[in-house]
């Protein structure tokens, strides 16, 4: 398939979306940008979605910038532009409704790295490896640090951003950066897990608790609570919350 992105919807609402330009290493190039932002706002307006995997063709994950393309319009407008237009696509992911899990297979480095950081949840391969490398190039990856900083302790964080070196799947394990770590014939069985348990909560509840999430980790600790006690309230009005709990006082499984 020619696509840059293919996307998938199951019967479950699990929806997979793969990057596919492994000749390029799925670079994060206009195109492929683009091909993501338009899946997320569809997935957006989507009730029926549920999960969304996001997934790369090939042995990478993603380097980052099309840096090829970069170097062919060297205008701080466009560079402005660019990075704008990915940081719009970063944010998305964190505003869907629905979790976000990235399956990592390969190199994920600077944007690639990234955007790993930017998804809700991540399961490596330990084949893959992490790195915010455009210090290499005299370029310090300024935006991969903004979600990188919110997964990791601060000096772990800066010393990848300073040096630009490698880490492995099971450091970035240890690190936060990734949830669980596998061998690369297990990636999509422990990916499923996740999956499962996810579709095993209700919808309604997941999305209020994702922009929760999200919203507190940028207040003061007094209106962070403030808009918790809110939200839990108002998720006690919902259908889910109130089956919910008089199946456990019934002991019972819940009917969603």
């Amino acid at each position: 398939m020619d696509e840059a992105l293919i996307a998938k919807k199951d019967e479950r609402g699990v929806v997979t979306l793969t990057m596919n330009r492994p000749a390029a290493f799925n670079a994060l190039g206009e195109e492929m940008l683009q091909a993501l932002q338009s899946a997320l706002d569809r997935i957006a307006g989507d009730e029926a979605a549920r999960v969304v995997v996001l997934a790369a063709a090939g042995k990478a994950f993603c380097p980052g910038h099309h840096l090829k393309e970069m170097i062919a319009k060297p205008s701080l407008e466009y560079y402005q532009r660019l990075f704008a237009q990915c940081s719009r696509m970063m944010l998305a992911i964190q505003k869907l409704p629905v979790p976000v899990i990235a399956r990592v297979q390969g190199i994920a480095t600077a944007a690639g790295c990234q955007l790993v950081a930017q998804c809700d949840l991540a399961v490596a391969s330990t084949a893959a490896s992490f790195a915010v490398s455009g210090v290499n190039f005299g370029l310090f990856c300024s935006t991969p640090s903004v979600p990188l900083l919110r997964n990791m302790a601060p000096k772990q964080a800066m010393e990848m951003l300073l040096t630009g070196e490698f880490i492995s799947a099971q450091q970035a394990l240890e690190r936060g950066l990734v949830n669980r770590v596998c061998a690369p014939e297990d990636l999509d069985a422990e990916v499923d897990k996740l999956v499962a348990s996810i579709l095993a909560k209700p919808r309604t509840a997941l999305a209020m608790g994702k922009e929760l999430f999200y919203r507190q980790r940028e207040m003061g600790v007094e209106a962070a609570y403030q808009l918790a006690s809110h939200t839990m309230a108002v998720n006690m009005m919902e259908s889910c919350a109130l089956e919910g709990v008089t199946a456990f006082t019934e002991k019972r499984k819940p009917v969603w």
